[in-house]
């Protein structure tokens, strides 16, 4: 079993800037792809990026730029810098796990967090 917490949401001014984290607990996640999603009220959850076990990187257009995911297994942590944000880009954001590769469906991930909100305001 992996655990996962987020922390770093917060409320910030379009055009700032933050960085989330995804603490694990239980495994190592060295072996684990990473996931960052996030779901705004009254819409899906959306894949904002992915890393691999072999930092192989991965982001949609939507954040393309602007968002950056990392992880540091010595701290079995990753992290999600988000730059430049907006209004829209306000949503409650969740890490997920899974074996190797990253995935962009969220049904692929076994291990979530409990999110964190992030509010942009314009």
């Amino acid at each position: 079993q992996v655990q996962l917490v987020e922390s770093g949401g917060g409320l910030v001014q379009a055009g700032g800037s933050l960085r989330l984290s995804c603490a694990a607990s239980g495994r190592t996640l060295s072996a684990y792809a990473m996931g960052w999603f996030r779901q705004a009220p009254g819409k899906e959850r959306e894949f904002v990026a992915g890393i691999a076990w072999d930092t192989d990187k991965y982001y949609p257009d939507s954040v393309k730029g602007r968002f950056t995911i990392s992880r540091d297994n010595a701290k079995n942590t990753v992290y999600l810098q988000m730059d430049s944000l907006k209004p829209e880009d306000t949503a409650v954001y969740y890490c997920a796990a899974r074996n190797f590769h990253y995935s962009t469906n969220g049904g692929d991930y076994a291990f979530w967090g409990q999110g964190t909100q992030v509010t942009v305001s314009s």
